[in-house]
């Protein structure tokens, strides 16, 4: 992992086209500002984890199913 200091106004670049902005820093809040083109999705790693974990529950539920439940559902 590599670690930079910034300051407020202060970016980083990413490869040719990503730039990511300190925005403000209030206590313990850091705000960042990304300028990438519309191609690159950006997900807050929260997010990710409880999308992933709702599949993985939402897939557990559906092998409890019967046979029966589960031919209703692929019609």
């Amino acid at each position: 992992m590599l670690i930079l200091t910034r300051k407020v106004g202060e970016s980083i670049t990413i490869g040719k086209d990503i730039k990511i902005k300190i925005v403000s820093i209030d206590q313990n809040q850091v705000k960042l500002g990304f300028d990438a083109p519309l191609d690159v999705v950006i997900f807050r790693d929260e997010l990710i984890t409880k999308v992933k974990n709702q599949n993985i529950e939402a897939s557990s539920s559906f092998h409890k199913l019967s046979p029966d439940e589960i031919k209703i559902i692929k019609k």
